[in-house]
């Protein structure tokens, strides 16, 4: 009731209004690109934020679907009378903690990201170029960003924790694709996952996810560098895997910064194999069991094999963990070397510490691509938001791997469970010699490993690169990269 008097203005209630309800925010522009063999790529780019909900239930009674996190997404169909038989792939990096933008603008978009190379690396503020290798030629494409990664956020008044974790991860991630595909009619279309580092151990888990909630089956997996049983990396706790399957990396690293002299890389790579997958097992596992003499000789076979003197790995037990060898192997040249990437090296504080202070392979590239995606999505894609693009961010941790209490986090049962349900499916590898966060002899050992028939083994694909982590900011082995990725897609 409103009252009123000669003395006062009218009262009157407030009107209580709801807040607004989270709503997808994309935004489609139109472009094209030149070819280097003359000819022209037209297509569309979609990118904004979608809307997350879930079924909700309260006493058995249904709620309807409620809002629970914003993703954003990069989506590029290229010009085509039949979209419908098109193959998609869907992108994602890792971390966990990454945004897409790795694969994004350094391999598989029509733009990329000119910063150099070792040795060569381009001033601020950088560049972007077409990529005339891109696998939009081959594939549409869908760059994902998990929640809290690039502009993806949960909705106001849920939990980002909800998401920070495997589980949470591969339901949300998994939820995209399926409204990517159902909104845009690619149910018809061959369906590919691309994964990149933890991407690939979220690839592993998505391809029998998808599976059992969706009865969506994919054609392929791309995987690059590849983890998908942390056991192969996790040092330490009695865990001796790790230091015989990191070994040849050691030695691909030490070849490239001179320790193999003139030697073929290969040369290098098959003794170090040879000695990783035998001799060295033998004596990791004797311990204290191993003789004066024979401790001796398997400290001067290691020094050949990884430039550290027989003195220093002596004294760390045969046992150089990743980042003490990063940091021993150049100290006489007060230098340390990339994990990402061992063809990398930096500066340090002081040259008598076990770790280095940062990264020097991941401080070389950040600033490139972050430059180039703030530029690139405002300016080209007509996409504006005022919230930090997270390039790669630790606001997801702590990470939830409940689902593997007391157990190594692995996603082999996944993959092999999924490639028996889809004998079709097939799934290409690749790994940089001088990649030391995901070394490629771990990734061969997991490989075989699989619960997986013989026959369904020959569907699995390696591919090797004389570079790192991101195997693509080495010019000869992104060009390479990317016509087998093409050859792949197409099958």
């Amino acid at each position: 009731m409103t009252t009123s008097s000669p003395d006062r203005p009218a009262e009157t209630k407030p009107v209580e209004t709801k807040p607004a309800e989270p709503a997808d925010d994309l935004v489609t522009t139109r472009h094209s690109i030149r070819l280097d063999d003359g000819g022209e790529l037209s297509y569309s780019v979609t990118a904004g934020r979608i809307v997350l909900r879930q079924e909700g239930h309260t006493d058995d009674k249904f709620d309807g679907p409620q809002a629970k996190a914003e993703v954003f997404v990069t989506a590029y169909t290229a010009d085509s009378e039949d979209a419908s038989a098109r193959p998609v792939t869907f992108a994602f990096n890792g971390g966990p903690g990454s945004s897409s933008v790795w694969l994004h603008l350094g391999l598989l978009g029509p733009r990329r990201v000119v910063m150099g190379d070792v040795g060569s690396l381009q001033p601020p503020p950088y560049a972007l170029a077409d990529n005339s290798q891109t696998l939009l030629r081959h594939s549409d494409l869908v760059f994902i960003d998990p929640v809290s990664t690039g502009y993806s956020r949960a909705v106001k008044g849920e939990k980002s924790g909800d998401f920070h974790g495997y589980g949470g991860d591969i339901e949300s991630v998994g939820e995209v694709i399926r409204l990517w595909t159902t909104r845009n009619d690619r149910w018809m279309s061959p369906k590919f996952l691309c994964g990149e580092s933890y991407g690939t151990t979220r690839a592993g888990g998505l391809a029998r996810h998808l599976q059992q909630r969706y009865g969506l089956y994919l054609n392929g997996l791309m995987l690059i560098s590849a983890v998908l049983d942390f056991g192969t990396a996790e040092f330490g706790g009695g865990n001796d895997d790790p230091y015989a399957l990191y070994l040849p990396t050691y030695a691909a690293v030490a070849h490239y910064h001179g320790k193999h002299g003139d030697r073929p890389l290969r040369d290098v790579l098959a003794d170090a194999q040879a000695y990783a997958e035998r001799d060295y097992l033998w004596v990791l596992g004797r311990g204290s069991r191993l003789t004066a003499a024979e401790r001796a000789a398997a400290a001067a076979r290691l020094a050949d094999l990884t430039g550290l003197s027989a003195d220093y790995l002596d004294r760390v037990n045969l046992r150089p963990e990743h980042i003490r060898f990063l940091t021993e192997l150049l100290r006489d040249r007060r230098l340390v070397v990339g994990r990402i990437d061992g063809r990398f090296t930096g500066w340090d504080t002081d040259y008598g510490r076990e770790t280095w202070t940062s990264d020097p392979s991941i401080d070389a590239i950040v600033g490139p691509y972050t430059a180039a995606l703030n530029h690139y999505v405002r300016a080209e894609l007509g996409y504006a938001s005022d919230l930090p693009y997270e390039i790669l961010t630790d606001r997801v941790q702590p990470w939830s791997y409940s689902e593997f209490e007391n157990q190594h986090v692995h996603v082999m049962e996944a993959l092999a469970g999924a490639m028996r349900a889809n004998p079709h499916m097939r799934v290409h590898v690749d790994c940089g010699y001088h990649d030391l966060a995901t070394p490629y002899f771990a990734a061969e050992h997991s490989f075989a490993h699989l619960a997986i028939p013989a026959e369904l083994a020959a569907r699995i694909s390696f591919h090797y690169y004389e570079a790192g982590h991101m195997m693509y900011v080495h010019e000869p082995s992104r060009l390479a990269q990317a016509a087998e990725l093409a050859a792949f897609v197409h099958g």
